[in-house]
């Protein structure tokens, strides 16, 4: 029936708790910093890391009311206020580090990988339509190994802007030539992802996870699976 499925990712393939009001990662990324060049107390650095994130919204904010930002300009920011010129390779690193510090859990949900590898066998295309940072969340995928099941990967970092605004949705269907009636959104969140989809004329497939906002009478979704797991999206 569909030909392209467009998968959210955290709270729906991968299973990821994060904190990033942790002193411990303040203290070990401030660190990190001082020993490539740029000295900052732990304090100093989060305090300044949210300066310049804010400035960052308060920019995207200008074309969407679901702003997001590319952190890796952030990153680079703090080393340069420190009189440190970063290398693409320390940016990213610092990235990485970051997210690893900020990281409390971080899985696959079960039947993801036969998920896609079942969709894959029976010759569908899959897409990622993600609220994140490029900028780390490649590396999980590629841990994970499933980087390689998606025709297509986009993350609201490249654009500043976040599901469910629809500019994010038609980005992708547009880059990719997508036919919205054979295309469905597979996602956990009944605002970003649902509501999202049904903003742009798409059906919709909701999976209740651990991560998903409290249930509502109306999710407003084509299929909806409470209680299950997301391999019940091949009976579909």
């Amino acid at each position: 029936m569909y030909k392209n499925y467009i998968f959210d990712l955290y709270g729906t393939l991968i299973d990821l708790e994060t904190d990033e009001e942790n002193k411990e990662l303040w203290e070990k990324l401030s660190l990190f910093y001082s020993y490539n060049g740029a000295k900052y107390k732990f304090d100093e650095l989060k305090k300044n890391y949210k300066e310049e994130a804010g400035k960052e919204i308060k920019n995207s904010l200008k074309f969407t009311k679901y702003p997001d930002i590319e952190i890796l300009k952030v990153f680079e920011k703090l080393y340069f206020m420190k009189g440190k010129k970063a290398t693409k390779k320390l940016v990213s690193e610092t990235s990485l580090l970051f997210r690893i510090l900020s990281s409390r859990k971080i899985s696959l949900y079960d039947g993801v990988l036969e998920l896609l590898k079942e969709l894959k066998k029976r010759k569908k295309k899959i897409f990622l339509l993600s609220n994140g940072q490029r900028s780390f969340s490649i590396s999980e995928l590629k841990y994970f190994d499933i980087y390689k099941y998606f025709n297509g990967i986009y993350f609201s970092s490249d654009i500043n802007i976040c599901k469910p605004d629809e500019k994010f949705y038609n980005y992708l269907i547009k880059k990719e030539k997508l036919d919205k009636k054979s295309s469905i959104m597979i996602g956990n969140d009944y605002t970003t992802d649902i509501k999202g989809a049904n903003n742009i004329g798409i059906d919709s497939y909701y999976i209740h996870t651990n991560y998903s906002p409290k249930l509502i009478k109306n999710i407003g979704a084509t299929y909806t699976n409470i209680e299950g797991e997301i391999i019940d999206l091949l009976r579909i």
